[in-house]
This record gives C-alpha cells, sequence and structure tokens, in this order.
C-alpha cells in the first residue's frame, strides 16, 4: 500500500480517505473515464462469440426432415389445386384445335362436291385405301396443301391422335394417309354412307355425317375418354367432333350397340346424327 502525507501525520480516517481516493484516482488515470475494464469486455466478447456460433449452429441444423416432410407436402397440395386447372384449360385447346380442322375440312369436302356438280367423294379404283381415308388427296387442295402427303399436314391432324394399331397417332401414319379424320364413305356392302351421293339428295342434312374423327367408327373418344389412353373396349355414348353435310361442326355423342362398330349402322332414335343420306 502506498502511503501519503496525510498517512505520515497521523490521522487515520482522513489517510484511508485519500488512500481510496488515490487508489480510484490510479485507476481512472489508467483505464481512463467510463471505460470497461479488459477483463470484463473480454468476457463480453466471448458471450457474444458463443452465442453466434451457437445461433449458426442452429440455423445449420434447423431444416431436418419433419421441415423436408412438411414443405413435401404443402407442394404438393399446391400442385394438386393448380395442375388440373390447367391440364383441363390445355385440353380444351386441343379439342378446339380438332373441332377447327374438322369445320375446315368439312368446307374443303363440300367445295370439292361444288367443283364437281354437287358429287361427294366417291371409291376410287386407282386408289389403294378406301375413300374415307383417300379422300384427304382430292380435298386437300382446297386446305392450300400441295405435293405429297406428310405429316406436316396439320390440318389433318387431331392433337389429341392416339393412332390404334400402331404405335403413333394416325397423322402420322403413311397407312392412314396422314389423317386423323374421316369421311363418311366406308363403301363396305351394306354400310351407310354418302360416297358418291349427289349433296342436294340427302336427307336431312344437319343430322347427315359427312367428316369425323376416327374414334366416331368405333366408338371411342380422344377428347372425353373412358378408356384413359387405350383404345378399347369400344363403348355407348363416345363422345367426337364431327361434321355435317351442312356444313356445321359438333360434339356429339356415338351410339354403340355392344357388338357392332358404329359406322355400320344408323343410330337407335334420340341419336342427333345419321350416317345414311336417305
Amino acid at each position: 500500500m502506498l502511503m501519503t502525507d496525510s498517512m505520515q501525520s497521523g490521522a487515520p480516517g482522513t489517510s484511508l480517505v485519500i488512500v481510496g481516493a488515490e487508489v480510484r484516482m490510479r485507476k481512472l488515470r489508467h483505464f481512463g473515464p467510463r471505460r470497461t475494464p479488459p477483463y470484463v469486455g473480454a468476457y463480453k466478447r466471448r458471450q457474444i462469440l458463443n452465442c453466434a456460433l451457437k445461433l449458426r449452429s442452429q440455423r445449420s441444423h434447423g431444416f431436418g426432415l419433419p421441415d423436408l416432410l412438411m414443405a413435401v407436402a404443402g407442394l404438393m397440395v399446391l400442385a394438386a389445386v393448380i395442375l388440373p386447372p390447367i391440364a383441363r384449360s390445355r385440353a380444351k385447346d386441343r379439342q378446339a384445335q380438332c373441332a377447327s380442322n374438322l369445320k375446315e375440312i368439312t368446307r374443303a369436302v363440300l367445295l370439292y362436291s361444288d367443283d364437281y356438280t354437287g358429287t361427294l367423294p366417291q371409291t376410287d379404283p386407282r386408289q389403294q385405301m378406301g375413300v374415307w381415308w383417300s379422300y384427304k388427296e382430292l380435298v386437300k387442295g382446297r386446305l392450300g396443301l400441295t405435293g405429297q402427303s406428310s405429316p406436316r399436314d396439320k390440318a389433318f391432324a387431331c392433337p389429341d391422335d392416339r393412332g390404334y394399331d400402331e404405335p403413333r397417332p394416325f397423322h402420322s401414319s403413311p397407312k392412314f394417309a396422314y389423317g386423323s379424320y374421316n369421311f363418311n364413305g366406308v363403301t363396305l356392302p351394306g354400310v351407310p354412307n354418302v360416297a358418291g351421293r349427289k349433296v342436294g339428295s340427302i336427307n336431312e342434312p344437319a343430322r347427315t355425317l359427312l367428316t369425323m374423327e376416327w374414334t366416331a367408327h368405333a366408338p371411342l373418344s380422344w377428347h372425353k375418354s373412358r378408356t384413359g389412353k387405350k383404345n378399347e373396349p369400344f363403348y355407348n355414348d363416345a363422345e367426337n367432333e364431327v361434321g355435317f353435310v351442312d356444313g356445321h361442326v359438333d360434339f356429339i355423342k356415338i351410339y354403340y350397340d355392344g357388338m357392332n362398330a358404329a359406322y355400320t349402322r344408323d343410330p337407335i332414335p334420340g341419336y342427333s346424327y345419321k350416317y345414311s343420306g336417305d
């Protein structure tokens, strides 16, 4: 302990006060006014550093398996809400394109008949396929198509065409003239059709089929399918885009009796179409 003059003068009380003041003065001179002592600052710094490390550790390990599962579940719920309307919208767009194609093809067939004194396409012995497919070669010029038929003939391609006996759509196959749509001209014995008929001779043109998606022959459906992507079994009231002799296009139900392909006979009463022109 340092001794001052006051302590030496024999005034004990005064000495203690002076000693205490002197100590305080020495501390103030050493650390400066209102400064935290070094050992106190170091302790606080260690506390802050430890807290930061702890938070960093918690953040790096905070997203565990339960959090991941909850995030995945949330995404699945979001997808379940958003994706179905998108899929339905795209399906409607594809069907609208198909109906538009068929409208143009129906018009082209009628223009062809105008050029041939009102006569609809008929079987050509030089063609290897029936006129229900080969009609395309007769009418495609009215749609601005020239040259050999090919998969590039988009006017004859339904976006939902899934083919039948080949692993590709009808509009991608030379076997079917690269087309998704048929002319009502199946000329097999006993089968109703309008091939070679005069348009003016057809009874009820607004109910008589002129063109159609291939699936109307079965019947199946490309747009509201009960069989998914499969082409069996055939079923009653399969819905199809079809064109009529009067030029309009509609989405209708096709009759199936459970045994015979739809195109082989007219439907029972109650349906809005017929194959025969009588």
